[in-house]
Formats: structure tokens, sequence, C-alpha cells
């Protein structure tokens, strides 16, 4: 039942979204099973209990989905999981709708970081009171801080790390060599990694970049390795206008500004993509970037012959080594699921909650960090890192105490929005650091008062 106190942003789901809510449930259970019929996998309902789970995998992806689902349902005899496929750009209404029409999916992976808005509305089950002495044992202290740190709310778990992203920096030996840098002796600061970057920019004849060795971008990524982030948890409560993220910021801003806020715009509005083949690092137009660990599948896919290698990204001086940002997915169990033991049991054969060594096979055909060293060493893992070895560096810093990811508070959605916006404000020179990170603080309490005064707790 949803707590009084926390219901009110939901109400209007309730009453706007049931009807709603209630067609798509029955829509989806008869995609869910003519999908099934026409892949041979008819759900055996009367033998077993159907726990149904929605995911947004596809293309490429969606073999490893579909792996993980069909090798659950052959593990046991007691649930029979049905996986319905969501649109992304759809899955947050549809999830909603589903909560609000009491016809929610027994397990649903969340990509969207609202994992303590939704715990707050009660929009989610508690996953710890699922979990055997033995099972959160190992947990909270065999898997990786990142993934036993987070997903928490008010004490209780309300999602799974099934994922999370790690960054590191990427770059092109070939150019380095090129000019005249050693690519077997990356730098070990950040003070130094900027310095050398100049030696790798490129111009044409009017002045233009063609090629920037290295150009820092978003707060979110470099504050960690400042010693900043945006969350305490010792207080339970955010770290906005910090001096550690105000130096990160100045660093950013401060590159930019050395090479030409003018200069970097148009270069950046001349890049063609930031994804598959089109990336930019594989055209050759950026040196060094920092990014996440799928781009060496990537790599592999579109320019399997590239010479490049990885690296952590150097600390600044007085910073943070194997400090990272991290983009997580959960999995997750509404409230409401009819089914939740065979979600969790779901959950847990995934995850590797129960067996880390025959989950690792799942993590690797996601081209997936391992969530703990019991992963990383088992043997299928280790043999993706014999074919894979660039992806160890990000195995190393899956391990970091130093990884931040979105702070767990209410408003989450608000503060990440608006950490993002006045990152954009200073990076173009509307806003100094300082005046950024101010005005990231005031509108941060205005929002909290405004809830404090609808009753929501901070």
């Amino acid at each position: 039942m949803m707590k009084e106190e926390n219901a009110g942003w939901f109400r209007p789901l309730l009453r706007g979204l049931a009807v709603a809510a209630a067609i798509a449930a029955v829509t989806t259970v008869g995609i869910t099973r003519q999908r099934l019929i026409a892949a041979g996998e008819t759900p055996q309902a009367h033998k077993r209990i159907p726990v149904y789970y929605w995911h947004m995998w596809g293309g490429e992806w969606l073999p490893s989905m579909t792996k993980v689902v069909t090798d659950f349902n052959a593990s046991q005899d007691k649930y029979e999981v049905i996986a319905l496929q969501v649109p992304p750009a759809e899955s947050e209404a549809k999830f909603l709708m589903s909560v609000a029409g009491g016809s929610p999916p027994d397990v649903m992976v969340q990509w969207t970081n609202a994992i303590s808005t939704w715990s707050q509305g009660d929009v989610l089950q508690p996953l710890d009171t699922h979990m055997t002495p033995e099972e959160k044992r190992f947990f909270l202290n065999d898997t990786y801080p990142v993934v036993h740190e987070n997903g928490w709310y008010k004490g209780h778990l309300y999602g799974m790390i099934i994922n999370m992203d790690v960054n590191a920096c990427y770059y092109r030996a070939d150019q380095f060599r090129e000019a005249g840098l050693d690519p077997d002796h990356f730098p070990k600061t950040l003070e130094e990694l900027t310095a050398i970057s100049r030696k790798l920019d490129r111009k044409d004849a009017n002045g233009r970049f063609t090629r920037i060795g290295f150009l820092p971008a978003s707060l979110q990524m470099y504050a960690p390795s400042f010693g900043g982030g945006f969350y305490d948890p010792a207080k339970d409560d955010v770290l906005l206008n910090t001096p550690e993220n105000l130096r990160a910021l100045n660093y950013i801003v401060d590159t930019n500004k050395q090479l030409g806020l003018d200069k970097v715009r148009r270069f950046n509005a001349g890049l063609k993509s930031q994804s598959g083949i089109d990336w930019p690092f594989i055209d050759g137009e950026l040196s060094v970037t920092l990014d996440g660990q799928w781009r060496v599948k990537q790599i592999k896919m579109f320019k399997p012959d590239l010479d490049y290698r990885v690296a952590p990204l150097p600390p600044p001086a007085g910073g943070k080594p194997g400090a990272s940002f991290s983009n997580v997915s959960f999995l997750t169990i509404p409230a409401g699921a009819k089914h939740s033991e065979g979600a969790w049991e779901f959950i847990k054969f995934w995850s590797g909650l129960d067996n880390p060594g025959a989950a690792a096979k799942y993590a690797t055909g996601f081209s997936w960090l391992p969530s703990s060293p019991q992963m990383a060493k088992s043997p299928d893992y280790q043999a993706y890192l014999r074919e894979n070895p660039k992806f160890q560096t990000f195995v190393d810093l899956a391990a970091s105490p130093n990884i931040i990811t979105t702070p767990p508070v209410p408003y989450q959605l608000y503060l990440m929005d608006r950490i993002g916006s006045v990152d954009d404000l200073a990076e173009r020179g509307s806003l100094t650091p300082v005046q950024a990170l101010t005005k990231l603080e005031t509108d941060t309490a205005r929002e909290r008062a405004r809830r404090t005064g609808l009753g929501y707790d901070q």
C-alpha cells in the first residue's frame, strides 16, 4: 500500500493513467504471447508460475538477453520467465502506467536513474527483504563498492545493479607517435595530459581545428577525479558548490578557453556523431577521449585494426586515482508485482548473487563489467579478457572505491538535470564556474523547499 505522505505525486497517475494501464496490460500479455509463440517458446503457464519481465534490449543485444531468459527457464521447473521488449522511449511511461493500473510486470530493468524517486512514491518493492542472510552477506561484502552501495533508499535496497559503466581514456597510439610521444608511457597526471595534448592538435589553413588532442567536458565526468561529487553518504545530503567541484569545472572551462570557445564550438558542431563508426575517436578527430567500456566492442566491430590504447584518467594534483562517474542499470520488482518471489529468483540468477561464476557468461555476452571479484576471476570472464585485453582497464576501475553515481535523493532526476544545465552554461561561457555552482545550489535549495511544502521527504 502506498504511504499517504508520499503518494501526492503519484495520484495524478492513478487518476489519469489507470484505464490506459489496464488496456496496456492486456495488450502487453497478448503481444508477449504472440512473440513467444512466433519464436517457438510457448509459455508453460499451466505447468509453471509465469514471471513477466520487461526489458529494452533489441538488435545486436537481443540474443544475449534471450539467452539469459532461456537459461533461467531451463535451470529450474517452478517459474517461467516471459520476456517483453519495450521500446526505450516508451518504457518509463508504460512502466508507471502499469503500476498505476495495478498490472505491472513482475520484474523490469530500469535505465532511468530514478530509483530513489520511485522508491519514495512506493512504485518499487524492496529487494533486501527477499535476501537470505548469506545472500545479504555476499552482496554487502563480496561485490564491488559501486554495486552494493547503490540502489538503496531509506535503508532498503530497491534496485539491483545489473550493469555499470565506468570511464577511461582511449588514446590513439598512431597519433601519439606522429607527435613524437611514446604511447607506452601515458601521462601520470591530468596536468601532464593537458599539456601534451596540445602537441596532438591539428588545424587547417584557416586556423580551424581538424583534430583536438584532448577536450575535457562534463562536470559530472570530471568531478570524481578532483575529489568532488554530488552526494555525502555520511550526512545523506547533496554536495554541490564545493571547492572540489569548482576546481573541476574551472579546469574544464579554462582548458576550453585556452583552445578558444568559438573554435571548440565550431569543431564540435562539425562532428558527425558520437556513436558507431562515426565516433570522433574512430574518425581520428580526437586523439584522447574519456569514454565508457562499451567502446571496446564498437572499435572491434567498426575498426578492428585501429592502433589505440586505454588507460585510467590520470588524477590532477591532489585528486583521486581510479575515479569515475558511473551510469548504472538496475533490475527492479515493481509494486503490485504478482510473482515477486519468481522475480527475485530471476534477479539472483542473472546478477550472479547465487553463482557469480555461472553468471559471468551473461556479463560477457553484453560486454558488461563484472559485479564482483569472483565473477571477474571466473573462467568465462577470463576467457573474455584474453579475447578483449583492452577491457582489463575497465575491470580494474570497476573495483575502485572512487566511483560515484547518481545521488540517492528523491529529487535525483531534477538534480542531475540541473547539474547538466549549469555545466553547459559554464562551458559555453554564459556563466562563470562560480556563478554556475551558485546557481546549482540556489536552484536545488528552491526545489527542496518546494518539495518540503508539499510534504515530501528529503
